[in-house]
C-alpha cells in the first residue's frame, strides 16, 4: 500500500439504497472482486442519496468501483474535504431540537400513538419529560428522546 494522502469521494446512489451500496462496496473489497483500496465507507443519515468513501485511490479508480456496484449512479467530480463531512462523524443528541412546549408523538412504549407536550428536556440523559396531551389528569412521563417524533414546535405555554 502506498503512503498517499487519503481522499474522500461522494458516490451518488439510487434513492434509499445508500446502505445497500455501502454493503456492496464492503463485500467487493473483502471478497477480492476489486483491488481498489478503500479505507472507510460512511453512510450519514442526513446525506440522502450519497455514500462517502475514503481512499488513497484517484477519482478514475473510484469511478471504476462505482461501475461494479449496483445502485451506485456516479461519483461526484472532485474530492470532498474532511472539513465538509466532519460534522457527519460526530453523533448528535437524540433530543436535539426538542424544547419545552414542543408537541411530540410517542412512537414506542405503552403510550405509543399518544400525543404529548414536552415539559422538561434532559440532554445529559437524552430523556424528555412529557404530559399526555389529551389526558384528564396531567401525569409527567419520562421517556427516551428516540421514543418520540416531533409533531409541532408548539408555543412556550404548552398548548
Amino acid at each position: 500500500m502506498d503512503e498517499s494522502v487519503n481522499r474522500i469521494f461522494a458516490i451518488k446512489t439510487t434513492s434509499k439504497q445508500e446502505r445497500t451500496v455501502a454493503d456492496s462496496i464492503y463485500k467487493a473489497i473483502n471478497t477480492g472482486a476489486t483491488d481498489i483500496n478503500v479505507v472507510s465507507i460512511i453512510v450519514p443519515d442526513e446525506l440522502k442519496g450519497y455514500v462517502l468513501v475514503e481512499t488513497t485511490e484517484a477519482l478514475n479508480r473510484i469511478e471504476q468501483l462505482a461501475e461494479l456496484i449496483p445502485h451506485a449512479r456516479a461519483v461526484v467530480r472532485g474530492e470532498t474535504k474532511l472539513e465538509e463531512v466532519g460534522h457527519f462523524l460526530t453523533p448528535k443528541p437524540v433530543v436535539a431540537g426538542i424544547v419545552e412546549g414542543t408537541i411530540v408523538e410517542l412512537i414506542a412504549g405503552p403510550f405509543k400513538g399518544e400525543k404529548a407536550v414536552v415539559k422538561r428536556v434532559d440532554t445529559a440523559k437524552e430523556e424528555i419529560t412529557v404530559e399526555l396531551y389529551e389526558s384528564v389528569l396531567p401525569i409527567p412521563i419520562t421517556v427516551r428522546g428516540d421514543n418520540v417524533r416531533v409533531v409541532d414546535k408548539g408555543d412556550e405555554d404548552g398548548k
